[in-house]
């Protein structure tokens, strides 16, 4: 008892209470996947309320010389079959898409029970005292002890509060229309049932428009359940915006949605409005599912094996090394498969695996949120086989759900840290692969500009060469690439007549309100989608500098090196006529073995003449303008141009600008596409922007050689954050950088480093200035290897398809992903937290591929 209160008393000064703001890790090791079901518990520093597994609390003892951890273990209680013997009442299924909120998600991993066993020790001796003992110690040690391990077991862990944050998914705005919406006279009553769309005389998914009381179908799901489309036709033909949901409608409020907002809304004024119609809202009931609760439904079902591809094939489970699964954290299925690709190939094993123990010795003294940290715990997770067990079966749960299922990894701290800052990644929404791996690939470059880039295994260059058709000049450029995007050519399908007939069919079961036909897909041989890539395509408003006007010209694309690994992915999302994003549904014959040499670049050829380098003359509006060609006079210093405060600055034509925006592209976007047009007009401007989407800077700011960043934008506003500068200058980028990227970026820590990056050469310049006047050649070091450029490995362009990433669904903001890798000669499909052996791979019906080079 003496040891016990000595050991007690001389920790006692380092025992807090957690305060608004500290986080508590009491989830999830910060080293590795040990949770408080693992065998040996959770250990939770009673200072910094970081958790260790066994294998860690110690090494974390040694590094800091906290002594006082918590020791937190849950034991499975068996699930009783009896539910009414139990005092708690029957769960409540969710009617929000939100998590911890009322009506929301339980944040439970399922409905087991757990026993929880609790107990103080003190390290390096590992010293037990139980939550009983504390009841000998003096009244003023035991209250202080007691008050925070209470604290610490009531605080919202932290995996918890980042999902609470990232699930509210039901935050409606209150609709711009909803204080002076129109409603036409002489509107017929409506009934308070057996209503019925006036097009299709479907009766459910109906929806009542508030202006003129149409009663018509919502949209068709992609699953081909839903509507026929008819409600938001009819706003497009009248542009009346605001529609509730009938069957929705309650005492409490009912579904509305604004077309114009294209977005669930809140109306204030729902009362009035409904009252025109002769609906008294105080008197209704809810006789159909909300959005919400239909988006639910998805979302509840999307894990199961039904939707997979190879759904009606028993397949075998796998378990072992480099075979472990991943939860679903909530529309996780993005990261879990672009995750499991990356870690199959050497490079990033060998940079974050092998190297672990280095970079674990390294880790800050917060490691939960280091990147190197978090990455190598995931790639060594997925790769040790220590988390590659069967699920341990519950009474209750359904053999055919629970076969082949493990328990897995949860990496949450991982999607907290890459998402951080990120308007989609750190939502619980779907996401696109392809633009996680592209997220995930940046934030290997920030991290890696001082050391080994497994980056390099993906980059290459691409050749650009643009023919003027009138001159016959060429100009050659390169860019560097990570990903080949291959365009999907309807016009090449080899069962066209297949196609024709299946869409007359599908066409007059929808007039008929009969189920469609079996889905025919377009078969694309792959090829064709290298015909297109390598086509010429024709640019029809090209300032040729050999003639200083515009003319027509001709761009082809090459590549100018083959990386060791390719990554393709196929263009299957699109805009349909009306603006809607929709998916191709396409079957490619995407080969095993792939030949791309004939695609190589071969630059400048001896007959051929380059264009001179002469940037065109920006056409200026017709407004009231100086001699230079800029806003004001010729008599004045005084400058309007709405976005440049700078006389240097070049005028875009705004009323453009804003006919784009008004499309939904990011105004970045919108600016540059009027520049590197010339001012020339929205179709020109829109033409640029189709063809730059998919460019990873489409949505960075405009950056005009020799002309300064607005002075608004580097001056004034709140002082950057210490903590984004100590963040930045932990990258290797200089005070001085930090301070001027985090003033231009408006204090956005993620934006402020992809400006560092974009304006890298200038930065470069300005270094080689410091270093005359007396900057050590230390605070340079990283800018100066930046400035090299990336490095670029090249060899034969032979390859051999290892793995790819399928989805399904009709938008890549919903549906599901899984991932197929090809180990130790047999294909393994990778769907969440089961893995197996592949039976039928479906090749050709992935989203992205990846290919290793063959090696001669």
């Amino acid at each position: 008892m003496a040891d016990m209160k000595d050991a007690l008393l001389s920790v006692l000064p380092t025992i807090r209470v957690p305060r608004a703001g500290d986080r508590v890790h009491k989830d999830e090791c910060a080293f590795s996947f040990h949770t408080p079901e693992s065998d040996t518990g959770l250990y939770i520093c009673m200072n910094t309320f970081l958790g260790f597994g066994r294998p860690f609390v110690e090494r974390y003892f040694n590094k800091t010389g906290q002594r006082a951890f918590l020791h937190f273990k849950r034991i499975p209680k068996p699930k009783s079959d009896d539910s009414s013997s139990s005092g708690d009442p029957p769960r409540k299924k969710p009617t929000r898409l939100a998590i911890g909120m009322e009506g929301g998600f339980d944040m439970a991993e399922d409905q087991c029970e757990y026993e929880e066993m609790v107990k103080l020790v003190i390290l390096p001796e590992f010293l037990e005292i139980q939550r009983e003992e504390l009841l000998e110690l003096p009244e003023m040690v035991r209250d202080r002890v007691t008050s925070a391990i209470e604290a610490i077991l009531s605080a919202d862990s932290a995996s918890r509060k980042q999902e609470i944050q990232a699930w509210d998914g039901e935050v409606r705005q209150v609709s711009k229309h909803a204080f002076n919406l129109p409603q036409l006279e002489g509107v017929p009553r409506i009934p308070p049932c057996g209503w019925k769309c006036s097009v299709c005389d479907l009766r459910e998914n109906l929806w009542l428009n508030l202006t003129d009381g149409s009663i018509l179908c919502g949209r068709r799901y992609f699953d081909g359940s839903g509507g026929n489309n008819h409600a938001v036709q009819h706003y497009r033909e009248t542009g009346y915006p605001l529609a509730v949901k009938l069957g929705t409608i309650t005492p409490d409020g009912a579904d509305v949605y604004s077309y114009d907002e294209d977005d669930m809304v809140l109306d204030p004024s729902l009362a009035e409005h409904l009252s025109h119609f002769g609906i008294d809202m105080m008197k209704m009931q809810k006789t159909d599912k909300t959005m919400t609760e239909l988006e639910i439904d998805m979302n509840q079902r999307i894990g199961e094996w039904e939707l997979i591809q190879e759904s009606g094939v028993q397949l075998q489970p796998l378990y072992g090394h480099g075979y472990t699964g991943i939860r679903n954290l909530g529309n996780s299925c993005y990261l879990n498969s672009t995750m499991q690709v990356l870690f199959s190939i050497p490079a990033f094993q060998q940079k974050y695996v092998e190297r672990m123990e280095q970079i674990f010795q390294k880790a800050p003294t917060d490691p939960t949120q280091d990147f190197n940290t978090q990455v190598a715990k995931l790639g060594n997770a997925l790769l040790s086989g220590e988390y590659s067990k069967p699920a341990v079966e519950r009474e209750g749960d359904a053999a055919s759900e629970q076969k082949g299922l493990q328990d897995g990894i949860a990496p949450r701290m991982f999607k907290a840290l890459v998402g951080k800052g990120h308007q989609e990644f750190s939502t619980n929404r779907q996401q696109d692969a392809q633009e996680f791996f592209l997220h995930f690939i940046n934030m290997v470059e920030r991290n890696c500009r001082s050391s080994s880039n497994p980056n390099e295994v993906f980059r290459f260059l691409v050749e650009e060469k643009i023919k003027c058709l009138v001159s016959q000049k060429v100009k050659y450029t390169q860019r560097v690439e990570y990903i080949l995007q291959l365009p999907v050519p309807m016009e090449a399908a080899l069962n066209k007549e297949e196609l024709s007939i299946y869409e007359q069919n599908r066409l007059q079961a929808e007039q008929e309100h009969r189920p469609p036909p079996e889905l025919v897909r377009a078969r694309i041989p792959f090829a064709s989608c290298l015909e297109a890539f390598a086509a010429p395509e024709q640019l029809d408003e090209f300032w040729s500098a050999a003639l200083q006007a515009k003319s027509n010209a001709l761009k082809t694309s090459r590549f100018a090196s083959f990386p060791d690994y390719l990554v393709i992915q196929i263009k299957k999302f699109t805009f349909g006529l009306d603006w809607v994003p929709k998916k191709l549904d396409v079957s490619i014959d995407v080969p095993e073995e792939l030949d791309l040499s004939q695609f190589r670049g071969g630059g400048l050829q001896g007959d051929e003449e380059e264009l001179p380098d002469v940037a065109p003359p920006l056409v200026t509006p017709d407004e009231p303008k100086g001699s230079l060609g800029f806003y004001g006079n010729d008599d004045d210093d005084s400058y309007c141009s709405p976005n440049f405060s700078s006389p240097t600055s070049p005028v875009l034509d705004e009323s453009v600008v804003t006919q784009l925006v008004e499309m939904g592209f990011p105004a970045e976007a919108c600016r540059k596409a009027v520049y590197y047009t010339g001012n020339s007009g929205a179709e020109a401007a829109m033409t640029w922007v189709m063809s730059h989407m998919d460019d990873p800077d489409f949505a960075h700011p405009l950056v005009v050689s020799g002309v300064s960043a607005p002075s608004s934008v580097i001056v004034g506003g709140d002082p950057p954050s210490e903590e984004h500068i100590a963040t930045i200058i932990s990258m290797g980028f200089s005070q001085e950088q930090a301070v001027r990227a985090l003033r231009a970026t408006n204090n956005s820590l993620e934006r402020a480093v992809d400006w560092i990056f974009s304006h890298i050469d200038d930065l470069d310049a300005e270094a080689a200035m410091d270093m005359s006047e007396g900057r050590s050649a230390a605070e340079s070091v990283s800018e100066s290897l930046a400035a090299a450029g990336p490095r670029v490995r090249d060899g034969a362009g032979r390859y051999e398809l290892f793995a790819f990433i399928s989805h399904m669904g009709t938008s890549t903001m919903c549906g599901h992903y899984v991932c197929h890798i090809k180990k130790e000669g047999r294909w393994v499909i990778y769907n969440d937290q089961k893995v197996c052996a592949s039976e039928k791979p479906p090749k050709d019906l992935g989203y992205i591929y990846f290919y290793q080079r063959v090696q001669s």
